[in-house]
């Protein structure tokens, strides 16, 4: 019998501990989003955009799928 281990993925690189499930967001998503982001916000740290990225899950439920990356990232812009 062969099983699948489920694993998680690193969402935020530079936040420690913070895991979500595969496909919730996938590091390419990941990356797209904080190219906005810094092209939107460049006198952000990548720190602060973390950050508020993370508030934006918190105040989500926790998650971030099922949101597009067009609304994370104008949720993360209130925020920031």
């Amino acid at each position: 019998e062969n099983s699948l281990q489920k694993t998680s993925v690193l969402c935020f690189p530079d936040a420690l501990d913070t895991f979500i499930p595969p496909n919730t967001l996938n590091l390419s998503s990941f990356t797209k989003l904080m190219k906005k982001l810094q092209e939107i916000h460049p006198e952000t740290s990548r720190e602060k955009i973390i950050d508020a990225l993370l508030q934006v899950r918190t105040n989500n439920k926790g998650i971030l799928s099922g949101l597009s990356i067009n609304s994370i990232v104008k949720r993360t812009s209130l925020i920031l």
